[in-house]
């Protein structure tokens, strides 16, 4: 749990694990009779479930998953597991459950790969649960995931907080480096070119900042510049180039 903190403590100026804390403490805090589910959304990449993995590190919170295949009874099953409690038999006992462990509990939960619960028709579960308990739930997915939701207007409706993931910067990427290359120093022209390649991307950033500090091991360098990097690519999220048969 020790270095869960510690890793928590170092992870969260990213610009995502802030958004993200901020909207679950917007839902716990807010007025009276006002509707308590908020959506976290954003391209592949961007760091949603890092963000999510942090934000439950220090809190008393829930984080669940959904798989492609996940059926209402998966979904309810991941979460009372997540809540410590025992699953019941049916859908509609498992609802209860976790309804009633939200209200008593007051924790948050995030449920990720929200896009699936479109894709399967499962959108009115999380009414139910919320209306129920009046908790706080967060839908996080990709970029048009509030477009999807649309076809759900109870649930639409009743959404308080819409907060897009927002492309990682150079303050992300320096945080990054700290972690991934804490022995090299980089280049100032060697970081923008990792910023630009990745195109935002945290996932990509991370990616190519373990490249460089294994190229950097491998030569034993305690500085990396652009010069010794030369024209090797970083992570860019582009297909390698079809090659020509013999």
């Amino acid at each position: 749990m020790i270095d869960e903190q510690i890793a928590y403590n170092s992870i969260k100026p990213l610009r995502n694990v802030s958004a993200l804390w901020r909207l679950i403490e917007q839902l716990k805090h807010r007025k009276y009779g006002l509707p308590g589910l908020g959506t976290f959304y954003g391209f592949s990449g961007y760091g949603k479930t890092c963000a999510a993995c942090h934000a439950v590190v220090a809190s008393n919170d829930i984080h669940v998953r959904m798989g492609s295949t996940w059926t209402q009874a998966k979904l309810c099953k991941a979460i009372l597991f997540e809540l410590g409690v025992a699953p019941r038999r049916t859908i509609s006992d498992m609802v209860d459950q976790i309804a009633e462990e939200l209200a008593r509990t007051g924790r948050a939960l995030l449920i990720d790969e929200a896009d699936f619960l479109v894709k399967r028709n499962m959108v009115e579960i999380v009414r139910d649960v919320h209306d129920q308990s009046d908790g706080v739930i967060v839908l996080i997915g990709e970029e048009k995931l509030p477009q999807a939701l649309q076809r759900w207007e109870r649930v639409h409706g009743r959404i308080l907080q819409w907060v897009a993931a927002e492309p990682g910067d150079m303050g992300d990427l320096r945080l990054l480096a700290s972690l991934h290359t804490p022995e090299i120093e980089l280049e100032e022209v060697l970081l923008d070119r990792i910023l630009r390649d990745t195109r935002g991307s945290i996932r990509r950033m991370c990616n190519s900042l373990d490249a460089v500090n294994e190229f950097a091991s491998t030569k034993t360098l305690d500085i990396v510049t652009s010069e010794d990097w030369g024209e090797r690519s970083f992570f860019t999220g582009e297909a390698p180039a079809p090659r020509r048969s013999a």
